[in-house]
Protein backbone atom coordinates (compact mmCIF):
# COMPACT_ATOMS: atom_id res chain seq x y z
CA UNK A 1 0.00 0.00 0.00
CA UNK A 2 3.04 2.28 0.19
CA UNK A 3 2.56 3.54 -3.38
CA UNK A 4 -0.99 4.79 -2.92
CA UNK A 5 -1.49 8.21 -4.48
CA UNK A 6 -4.55 9.36 -2.56
CA UNK A 7 -4.66 13.10 -2.07
CA UNK A 8 -5.99 14.91 0.96
CA UNK A 9 -5.36 18.43 -0.30
CA UNK A 10 -7.79 20.91 1.28
CA UNK A 11 -8.67 18.34 3.95
CA UNK A 12 -8.18 18.84 7.68
CA UNK A 13 -7.11 15.82 9.71
CA UNK A 14 -6.98 15.47 13.51
CA UNK A 15 -5.01 12.62 15.08
CA UNK A 16 -4.86 11.93 18.81
CA UNK A 17 -1.93 10.22 20.49
CA UNK A 18 0.10 11.71 17.67
CA UNK A 19 3.55 12.36 19.14
CA UNK A 20 5.04 8.95 18.41
CA UNK A 21 4.47 5.42 17.12
CA UNK A 22 1.44 4.60 15.02
CA UNK A 23 -0.11 8.01 15.66
CA UNK A 24 2.90 9.84 14.29
CA UNK A 25 3.09 7.51 11.27
CA UNK A 26 -0.56 8.30 10.53
CA UNK A 27 0.16 12.02 10.70
CA UNK A 28 3.14 11.65 8.37
CA UNK A 29 1.00 9.71 5.88
CA UNK A 30 -1.69 12.38 5.74
CA UNK A 31 0.84 15.22 5.60
CA UNK A 32 2.58 13.57 2.65
CA UNK A 33 -0.79 13.37 0.91
CA UNK A 34 -1.35 17.12 1.28
CA UNK A 35 -3.63 17.32 4.31
CA UNK A 36 -3.52 19.97 7.00
CA UNK A 37 -2.68 17.81 9.98
CA UNK A 38 -3.30 18.59 13.65
CA UNK A 39 -1.31 16.41 16.00
CA UNK A 40 -2.93 16.06 19.44
CA UNK A 41 -1.07 14.66 22.43
CA UNK A 42 -0.70 15.17 26.17
CA UNK A 43 3.09 15.48 25.83
CA UNK A 44 3.63 19.11 24.82
CA UNK A 45 7.31 18.86 23.98
CA UNK A 46 7.00 15.64 21.99
CA UNK A 47 3.97 16.75 20.00
CA UNK A 48 5.53 20.14 19.23
CA UNK A 49 8.69 18.51 17.93
CA UNK A 50 6.72 15.94 15.93
CA UNK A 51 4.56 18.64 14.35
CA UNK A 52 7.60 20.65 13.28
CA UNK A 53 9.15 17.53 11.78
CA UNK A 54 6.19 16.70 9.54
CA UNK A 55 4.89 20.20 8.87
CA UNK A 56 1.73 19.89 10.95
CA UNK A 57 0.27 21.74 13.92
CA UNK A 58 0.83 20.41 17.42
CA UNK A 59 -1.89 20.75 20.05
CA UNK A 60 -1.65 19.74 23.69
CA UNK A 61 -4.83 18.16 25.00
CA UNK A 62 -5.97 15.65 27.59
CA UNK A 63 -8.39 13.33 25.79
CA UNK A 64 -9.93 12.34 29.13
CA UNK A 65 -11.01 15.94 29.82
CA UNK A 66 -14.01 17.38 27.96
CA UNK A 67 -13.01 21.09 28.08
CA UNK A 68 -9.52 20.19 26.83
CA UNK A 69 -10.96 18.19 23.94
CA UNK A 70 -13.43 20.92 23.02
CA UNK A 71 -10.70 23.56 23.06
CA UNK A 72 -8.61 21.48 20.64
CA UNK A 73 -11.53 20.98 18.25
CA UNK A 74 -12.47 24.67 18.45
CA UNK A 75 -8.90 25.63 17.59
CA UNK A 76 -8.90 23.40 14.49
CA UNK A 77 -12.21 24.76 13.25
CA UNK A 78 -11.15 28.36 13.94
CA UNK A 79 -7.99 27.80 11.92
CA UNK A 80 -9.38 25.85 8.97
CA UNK A 81 -13.17 26.12 9.08
CA UNK A 82 -13.64 22.37 8.99
CA UNK A 83 -12.66 18.89 10.17
CA UNK A 84 -12.66 16.13 7.58
CA UNK A 85 -10.92 13.22 9.29
CA UNK A 86 -10.64 12.24 12.96
CA UNK A 87 -8.29 9.44 14.02
CA UNK A 88 -8.77 8.35 17.63
CA UNK A 89 -5.44 6.77 18.54
CA UNK A 90 -4.58 8.03 22.04
CA UNK A 91 -3.94 5.33 24.60
CA UNK A 92 -2.09 4.30 27.75
CA UNK A 93 -1.32 1.03 29.52
CA UNK A 94 -1.77 0.10 33.17
CA UNK A 95 -1.17 -3.65 32.99
CA UNK A 96 -1.81 -5.90 35.99
CA UNK A 97 -3.66 -9.10 36.73
CA UNK A 98 -7.30 -8.33 37.43
CA UNK A 99 -6.99 -8.97 41.17
CA UNK A 100 -4.21 -6.39 41.34
CA UNK A 101 -5.90 -3.69 39.24
CA UNK A 102 -6.74 -0.55 41.18
CA UNK A 103 -9.64 1.76 40.48
CA UNK A 104 -7.12 4.21 39.02
CA UNK A 105 -5.61 1.52 36.75
CA UNK A 106 -9.07 0.78 35.43
CA UNK A 107 -10.40 4.32 35.32
CA UNK A 108 -7.42 5.97 33.65
CA UNK A 109 -7.26 3.39 30.85
CA UNK A 110 -10.99 3.64 30.22
CA UNK A 111 -10.88 7.45 30.33
CA UNK A 112 -8.14 7.71 27.72
CA UNK A 113 -9.02 4.90 25.31
CA UNK A 114 -12.81 4.71 25.39
CA UNK A 115 -13.41 8.16 26.87
CA UNK A 116 -11.04 9.93 24.49
CA UNK A 117 -12.61 8.23 21.48
CA UNK A 118 -16.05 9.26 22.68
CA UNK A 119 -15.14 12.85 23.55
CA UNK A 120 -13.34 13.67 20.32
CA UNK A 121 -15.99 12.02 18.17
CA UNK A 122 -18.74 13.88 19.98
CA UNK A 123 -16.91 17.21 19.65
CA UNK A 124 -16.31 16.73 15.91
CA UNK A 125 -19.79 15.46 15.04
CA UNK A 126 -21.54 18.86 14.73
CA UNK A 127 -18.96 19.86 12.11
CA UNK A 128 -19.27 16.56 10.25
CA UNK A 129 -23.05 16.94 10.17
CA UNK A 130 -22.97 20.52 8.91
CA UNK A 131 -20.48 19.54 6.19
CA UNK A 132 -22.40 16.43 5.18
CA UNK A 133 -19.11 14.57 5.19
CA UNK A 134 -16.62 13.10 7.62
CA UNK A 135 -14.38 10.17 8.38
CA UNK A 136 -13.75 8.71 11.83
CA UNK A 137 -11.14 5.99 12.20
CA UNK A 138 -10.69 4.45 15.64
CA UNK A 139 -7.73 2.36 16.76
CA UNK A 140 -8.79 -0.77 18.58
CA UNK A 141 -6.76 -3.90 19.31
CA UNK A 142 -6.46 -7.66 18.98
CA UNK A 143 -6.75 -7.60 22.78
CA UNK A 144 -10.20 -6.06 22.46
CA UNK A 145 -11.22 -8.97 20.24
CA UNK A 146 -9.51 -11.86 22.01
CA UNK A 147 -8.36 -10.63 25.43
CA UNK A 148 -4.88 -10.84 26.92
CA UNK A 149 -3.51 -11.84 30.31
CA UNK A 150 -2.78 -8.83 32.49
CA UNK A 151 -4.82 -6.44 30.35
CA UNK A 152 -8.42 -6.77 31.47
CA UNK A 153 -8.83 -3.00 31.68
CA UNK A 154 -7.22 -2.44 28.25
CA UNK A 155 -9.26 -5.25 26.69
CA UNK A 156 -12.45 -3.78 28.09
CA UNK A 157 -11.63 -0.33 26.73
CA UNK A 158 -10.68 -1.61 23.27
CA UNK A 159 -13.75 -3.86 23.09
CA UNK A 160 -15.83 -0.82 24.01
CA UNK A 161 -14.33 1.08 21.09
CA UNK A 162 -15.50 -1.70 18.76
CA UNK A 163 -19.07 -1.31 20.00
CA UNK A 164 -18.82 2.48 19.83
CA UNK A 165 -17.58 2.26 16.23
CA UNK A 166 -20.57 0.19 15.16
CA UNK A 167 -23.12 2.31 17.03
CA UNK A 168 -21.82 5.64 15.74
CA UNK A 169 -21.56 4.26 12.20
CA UNK A 170 -25.32 3.73 12.35
CA UNK A 171 -25.98 7.14 13.90
CA UNK A 172 -23.75 9.20 11.61
CA UNK A 173 -24.25 7.34 8.35
CA UNK A 174 -27.31 9.42 7.33
CA UNK A 175 -25.07 12.53 7.45
CA UNK A 176 -22.47 11.16 5.05
CA UNK A 177 -20.06 10.23 7.83
CA UNK A 178 -18.29 6.87 7.97
CA UNK A 179 -16.94 5.38 11.19
CA UNK A 180 -14.50 2.49 11.06
CA UNK A 181 -11.70 1.01 13.14
CA UNK A 182 -8.47 -0.83 12.56
CA UNK A 183 -7.01 -3.53 14.76
CA UNK A 184 -3.25 -3.06 14.31
CA UNK A 185 -0.25 -5.26 14.92
CA UNK A 186 2.89 -3.16 14.53
CA UNK A 187 6.37 -3.14 15.97
CA UNK A 188 6.31 0.02 18.06
CA UNK A 189 8.03 1.21 21.22
CA UNK A 190 5.47 -0.76 23.23
CA UNK A 191 6.46 -4.01 21.48
CA UNK A 192 10.15 -3.25 21.99
CA UNK A 193 9.68 -3.73 25.74
CA UNK A 194 8.99 -7.45 25.11
CA UNK A 195 12.14 -9.61 25.29
CA UNK A 196 13.50 -10.47 21.84
CA UNK A 197 12.96 -14.20 22.25
CA UNK A 198 9.31 -13.69 23.13
CA UNK A 199 8.89 -11.24 20.23
CA UNK A 200 10.30 -13.81 17.83
CA UNK A 201 7.97 -16.47 19.21
CA UNK A 202 4.94 -14.24 18.69
CA UNK A 203 6.10 -13.34 15.18
CA UNK A 204 6.32 -17.06 14.33
CA UNK A 205 2.59 -17.35 15.04
CA UNK A 206 1.68 -14.54 12.63
CA UNK A 207 0.72 -15.97 9.21
CA UNK A 208 2.93 -13.38 7.47
CA UNK A 209 5.73 -14.27 9.93
CA UNK A 210 6.59 -10.70 10.86
CA UNK A 211 5.37 -7.70 12.78
CA UNK A 212 3.82 -4.89 10.79
CA UNK A 213 5.27 -1.41 10.57
CA UNK A 214 3.62 1.79 11.77
CA UNK A 215 3.55 2.94 8.12
CA UNK A 216 1.48 -0.10 7.13
CA UNK A 217 -1.04 0.80 9.84
CA UNK A 218 -1.06 4.39 8.54
CA UNK A 219 -1.73 3.26 4.97
CA UNK A 220 -4.82 1.37 6.11
CA UNK A 221 -6.09 4.39 8.03
CA UNK A 222 -5.49 6.63 5.03
CA UNK A 223 -7.48 4.31 2.78
CA UNK A 224 -10.47 4.37 5.15
CA UNK A 225 -10.37 8.18 5.00
CA UNK A 226 -10.56 8.36 1.20
CA UNK A 227 -13.52 8.92 -1.07
CA UNK A 228 -12.82 5.45 -2.45
CA UNK A 229 -13.81 4.02 0.94
CA UNK A 230 -17.08 5.97 1.09
CA UNK A 231 -19.21 2.80 1.21
CA UNK A 232 -17.30 1.20 4.09
CA UNK A 233 -18.64 1.94 7.56
CA UNK A 234 -18.92 0.11 10.86
CA UNK A 235 -16.00 -2.13 9.85
CA UNK A 236 -13.28 -3.39 12.18
CA UNK A 237 -10.36 -3.95 9.82
CA UNK A 238 -7.59 -6.27 11.05
CA UNK A 239 -4.23 -4.88 9.92
CA UNK A 240 -2.34 -7.58 11.74
CA UNK A 241 -0.66 -9.99 9.33
CA UNK A 242 -3.42 -12.51 10.06
CA UNK A 243 -2.71 -13.01 13.76
CA UNK A 244 -6.43 -12.72 14.61
CA UNK A 245 -7.48 -15.50 12.23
Amino acid sequence: MGNMTFTFADRTVVVTGAARGIGLAICERFAQAGATVYLVDADTQAVTEAAIRIGGVGLTADVSDTPSVQAAVDRVVTDTGRIDVLVNNAGILRDRMVWKLTDDDYGSVMAVHAGGTFRFTRACTPHFRSQGHGRVINITSYTGLRGNVGQANYAMAKAGIIGFTKATAKELGPFGVTVNAISPNAETRMIETIPQGQRDQIASQIPLRRWGTPREMADAVAFLATDEAAYITGAIVPVDGGIAI
